[in-house]
């Protein structure tokens, strides 16, 4: 997939309007009831990046952006400053977070998730953009170090440990996080009138799988 490890300005993203979607076929049976199903396993994310314009500077910084990423041809980095981090988001992360695994003393690889949870339901959702240097990983209640003890693929979020951890030990982590997204769009009309009046410009984000 055509991807560049290059984040969208944060200043720019920090005021758009976005989050999860879902996509579920409902079909109304002949006695009244419904049947409800999903092609999908994963929510996808869609943005409003112009919605974070505040001046002519921003709509210059957006253009060339969106040029270099050739329109909707290259993906990239999104900070979703409303879910970007393992915990919650008055707190700093912690690497007791989020449990991405459990040892079974074989494996040594594992993929870094977040679970959201209501009630007694959880959905586990794989991160494949972490933040390179705000990963913190831990066995149980032992904090790991980097570079040492495991590394990170930060363009895929693979955690590679230096020895697989024992039967029954809870892999944990905390980290931050970008979502992978690219523009839905190979158009963006700008005119300075408008914008100075308070008219900004329609610029969709949509999540992509990687």
């Amino acid at each position: 997939m055509s991807f560049h490890e290059i984040r969208f300005p944060a200043s720019l993203s920090f005021g758009s309007v976005g989050g999860p979607e879902r996509r579920t076929d409902v079909v109304t049976l002949a006695n009244g009831f419904e049947e409800r199903n999903t092609p999908w396993a994963h929510s996808r994310r869609r943005y409003d990046a112009g919605l974070g314009l505040r001046s002519l500077d921003d709509i210059e910084v957006l253009i060339a952006f969106f040029e270099a990423r050739q329109g909707q041809i290259f993906g990239f980095r999104w900070k979703d400053w409303s879910d970007y981090k393992s915990a919650r988001p008055s707190a700093d992360p912690d690497f007791r977070d989020q449990v991405i695994g459990l040892g079974d003393g074989l494996t040594s690889q594992f993929q870094l998730s977040k679970s959201y949870r209501s009630g007694n339901t959880v959905y586990q959702r794989p991160i494949a953009k972490p933040v390179a240097g705000t990963l913190r990983l831990g066995l149980g209640q032992e904090e790991l170090q980097e570079d040492i003890d495991f590394t990170l693929d930060p363009s895929s979020g693979a955690i590679s440990l230096s020895h697989p951890p024992e039967a029954g030990i809870e892999v944990v982590a905390g980290f931050e996080f970008d979502v992978p997204v690219r523009f839905d769009t190979d158009r963006i009309q700008t005119s300075v009138a408008s914008f100075q009046a308070g008219d900004v410009p329609n610029v969709p984000v949509v999540e992509v799988r990687v």
